[in-house]
């Protein structure tokens, strides 16, 4: 455990944040791996469901801009083949 007083802080800061992230990271993730796993046919309807929680991700700081867009991109082209 942290000794100086501005150490203790960041490590409750960390928790909170740490509780109030993975709810919305598991989501994003578990969408993509949804949307991968899908039929041919449900693929269109997912991926805007998808898109926004990838979106939800990035608005809250936990993945940067190029991965949000990135990964936005392979979903889509992934979503496009015939």
């Amino acid at each position: 455990m942290a000794n100086i007083k501005s150490a203790k802080k960041r490590v409750k800061t960390t928790a909170k944040k740490t509780l109030s992230n993975a709810p919305v990271r598991t989501k994003m993730k578990s969408a993509v791996k949804k949307m991968e796993k899908a039929p041919a046919e449900k693929k269109g309807s997912m991926l805007k469901k998808t898109i926004k929680s990838i979106d939800k991700a990035l608005k809250k700081g936990l993945i940067k801009k190029n991965t949000a867009a990135r990964k936005k991109s392979r979903l889509t082209k992934k979503a496009n083949v015939k």
